[in-house]
């Protein structure tokens, strides 16, 4: 019989075996801290202009190039339940306003390596979660005085680029102004008059080759395809689309038909093909001049839809087919039955057309009327047209939040500076033991422009006490410079460095929440994980013997 053995006493012999246990300071909240603080510095690298690119390889094997943290921590499967917790704030901040998703990251990893220093002074984890909550308050009411700027009119180009070259200087240092004045084109046409702008609405599509200056703006779609039939260019044309195939319709039972001769049997298929005429006849009597379908366009379809000078192409997305519907106004018909005029849509032309060795279609819709408009995006590889759709993303989300809210601050880490400074001194006029904490959360704003200077090889130390000398003296504008030489500082305002009031809001609320949600935590209890053991990885030769 086999020896029982006792479990050790205490809080694990209530659980499983496999199970863990982590409890007090040492094992719980500073192993968090560290956790966090190595994730930080991880993508701290990646902030701002002059920031680095990350090599992430996913689990499918996929490659992304890229300084966009939203990208970075969606792709790389992060397992510490800490960190998760930074990442859960980095993707709310991605949800809610887009863009300064590396914001909440690079703050809450500065909050949580201010608070070790605390925890080992001897304060409490608790007492420094509520200085950090009471400063978040007082952030915020401050936050409400700094705004330099205010976009008031969202249809205005040149006020739109101010705000929208920052978050693109961000991902593509060198190409901000062309970027910048191609999204806020693409954005304020189509800027609906009385409901909220939709991102979705702006599309990008990738073509390979040419340079990035080669990029443009098309009102409408732009599909990466071919046209069916041999007509391949309508003027001023109305739009059929369909979600089913365009071909002879197949009976939903089987049946047998009995042919006695070859009269018969001729009839018979042409009877399948004058159906099939009359079908397309009827789509041609209604006006359309363009059909667009879901599903496969057959043979003899094709035939008749040349016969009546039609222009036919197979998009294979029901996405898009949907977006198509919505820009040309058309509604998408689930049979292959003749359009009311309702139901049929408008394009100013229809055409293909090819850039470098690629066919598109463009379906070119009268600026009146888009409510979607595609930005055709050319370079040289598809990493890199990759990042200029991430910067693209980033563009167009900052225009949604200059709909909800246009107020600007000066960027450059002169809004956080200006924050720090005043907390700190307000955060001296309380007695009890916060604040230390609400000195040490004043402190942790100084991240912004420090890790700007580290990034772009200058002393972060002589930035800040520049940038403290200015603003002692009243200059709430004034940023780190990262074009000029050494550690210059200079008015943002003036320069056009402007960030977004909104996204500086929600970034310090979710870095903060997130922090103190860390330093709440002090057991970690994880149980036996589910399943049997891993699958065996099959990827490389079996035995010794394969090649």
């Amino acid at each position: 019989m086999a020896l029982h053995v006792p479990k050790a006493p205490g809080f694990a012999s209530m659980l499983k075996d496999g199970a863990r246990y982590f409890s007090g300071l040492e094992e719980a909240i500073i192993r968090n801290i560290d956790a966090c603080k190595e994730f930080a510095e991880t993508v701290q690298t990646c902030y701002g202009p002059n920031g680095m690119n990350k090599m992430v390889i996913n689990h499918l094997d996929k490659l992304f190039v890229t300084n966009d943290a939203a990208t970075i921590i969606r792709e790389l499967e992060v397992e510490h339940p800490a960190a998760k917790m930074l990442i859960l704030g980095a993707q709310m901040q991605e949800s809610e306003v887009g863009d300064a998703t590396n914001l909440v990251i690079i703050l809450a990893g500065q909050l949580l390596k201010e608070a070790e220093d605390l925890i080992r002074m001897g304060l409490k984890p608790t007492e420094i979660a509520d200085g950090y909550e009471k400063a978040l308050d007082k952030a915020l009411e401050l936050l409400e005085t700094l705004p330099c700027l205010e976009v008031k009119n969202t249809k205005d180009t040149t006020d739109v680029q101010k705000a929208i070259r920052t978050a693109v200087m961000s991902k593509q240092y060198g190409h901000e102004d062309f970027l910048a004045e191609l999204i806020s084109k693409a954005c304020i046409t189509i800027l609906p008059e009385k409901t909220t702008f939709n991102v979705d609405n702006v599309r990008i599509c990738k073509i390979l080759g040419s340079g990035v200056h080669k990029s443009q703006v098309v009102p409408g779609m732009v599909f990466r395809r071919n046209v069916e039939s041999n007509i391949t260019k309508k003027e001023n044309c109305k739009v059929a689309i369909y979600t089913c195939p365009v071909d002879a319709m197949q009976t939903e039972t089987k049946g047998t038909v009995l042919i006695k001769s070859a009269a018969e049997l001729t009839d018979f298929s042409r009877g399948e093909e004058t159906q099939l005429e009359n079908q397309i006849k009827a789509i041609a009597d209604a006006g359309a001049t363009v059909i667009v379908s879901g599903g496969k366009i057959g043979d003899m379809a094709l035939h008749y839809i040349n016969k009546y000078n039609m222009l036919a192409v197979r998009i294979t997305s029901k996405w898009d087919i949907r977006r198509l519907a919505k820009a040309t106004g058309a509604t998408a018909l689930p049979r292959l039955t003749a359009p009311t005029s309702e139901e049929l849509g408008m394009a100013d032309s229809v055409y293909l057309d090819e850039l470098g060795d690629t066919e598109i279609v463009v379906f070119k819709v009268g600026s009146e009327e888009s409510r979607v408009s595609t930005i055709v995006v050319r370079g040289s590889t598809d990493n890199y047209m990759d990042d200029i759709e991430r910067a693209i993303d980033d563009g167009v989300n900052v225009f949604k939040g200059l709909c909800k809210d246009g107020r600007l601050t000066a960027g450059g880490g002169a809004t956080e500076i200006e924050l720090a400074q005043q907390i700190a001194a307000w955060g001296e006029t309380h007695p009890g033991l916060e604040q230390y904490s609400i000195g040490k959360f004043a402190q942790s704003l100084e991240v912004v422009p420090r890790v700007l200077a580290e990034n772009s090889g200058v002393k972060a130390k002589e930035v800040i006490s520049s940038l403290y000398a200015a603003h002692t003296q009243g200059n709430k504008n004034v940023g780190f410079d990262i074009e000029g030489e050494g550690g210059d500082v200079k008015d943002c305002a003036e320069a056009g460095v402007y960030d977004l009031l909104l996204s500086k809001k929600w970034a310090i609320k979710y870095a903060t929440n997130a922090a103190c949600t860390v330093l709440r935590v002090d057991q970690i209890i994880m149980a036996k994980k589910a399943g049997g053991p891993k699958p065996r990885d099959t990827s490389g030769p079996m035995d010794q013997d394969d090649d």
